[in-house]
């Protein structure tokens, strides 16, 4: 399962996106949270909402949780 996180930095859009660990957009090591490893990344997107509540999974690697 892949591990995930989200950017702590929000997009203009407002949107915290959700990122896997080998995405070519994930953030640096201070500027991201660890959401932990899961099947889907509409799970991740869910656990990132627990503490963004404005969260988005990321266009490249969590396609099926972009919305935006």
């Amino acid at each position: 399962m892949p591990r995930y996180y989200v950017n702590k930095t929000a997009q203009a859009s407002g949107d915290h996106e959700v990122h896997t660990e080998t995405c070519i957009f994930l953030p640096v090591e201070w500027n991201r949270i660890y959401l932990g490893q899961f099947g889907s990344c509409a799970e991740a997107v869910r656990e990132a909402k627990k503490i963004y509540r404005q969260s988005d999974g990321c266009a490249t690697c969590s396609k099926a949780c972009h919305t935006r």
